[in-house]
């Protein structure tokens, strides 16, 4: 598990895995997955509207992706509850990295910037 990111009070931690099944290293192919923890330590509920990775492979190529929520979802968290989620990606190389921030609002704050921490996706035993 990576270190956990605090920013206005929103805590993300990160675990994330490498998919045997679903990587084809022949064909560069390399499929990670991501399981996120959003947790809410306000004394008020907010609401996750958007995403934005900038997910970079072994040979410093970046991609950026924007979206609206996550996994087809823009949940509320409550003050003290939290939000889970997995998703995936793939790379041409056997390790890369991933950050980013959620867009967040709530009556308290509005609009707001979530980071997400720097990550590491990486084939087992491949970093040393």
């Amino acid at each position: 598990m990576n270190t956990p990111s605090l920013d206005k009070n929103i805590q993300i931690s990160i675990d994330t895995a490498y998919l045997t099944e679903q990587s084809d290293p022949e064909a560069h192919r390399y499929v990670f997955s991501y399981h996120i923890t959003i947790t809410n330590h306000n004394a008020f509920p907010v609401q996750l509207i958007s995403r934005r990775w900038l997910i970079t492979d072994g040979n410093e190529q970046t991609q950026e992706v924007n979206g609206e929520g996550v996994v087809g979802e823009q949940p509320v968290i409550q003050p003290g509850q939290s939000y889970s989620y997995t998703s995936g990606t793939v790379l041409p190389t056997e390790v890369g990295s991933m950050q980013g921030h959620y867009a967040m609002v709530s009556e308290a704050l509005g609009e707001f910037i979530a980071p997400i921490p720097a990550f590491t996706l990486a084939l087992p035993n491949s970093l040393h």
